[in-house]
């Protein structure tokens, strides 16, 4: 049986690979790939305008190839555990 945060990269992974590859290149996400992404797999993403996830599909994409990659994706998945990090400090 595979260890819980096994499990969670894996599903980390696997939510990528969901999404990628819809439009285009099997290994990044498009701004409309990674838009159903955030909408589908996030509670915050139905409460995102279409204008911030743009904005951070640009903050995302530092190579400025107009997609996401897989790196790219798993930076954005650390700056929101840290997120999450910091909103769940004193529960537990």
């Amino acid at each position: 049986m595979a260890c819980p945060l096994d499990q969670a990269i894996g599903l980390l992974v696997c939510v990528f690979h969901k999404y990628s590859g819809k439009e285009g290149d099997k290994n990044t996400l498009s701004k409309r790939e990674l838009k159903e992404l955030i909408q589908k797999e996030l509670s915050l993403g139905a409460k995102l305008k279409d204008t911030e996830i743009a904005g951070l599909m640009e903050d995302l994409d530092r190579n400025k190839d107009q997609e996401v990659n897989f790196q790219e994706y798993v930076t954005f998945l650390g700056a929101l555990a840290m997120i999450y990090n910091d909103a769940l400090k004193g529960c537990k």
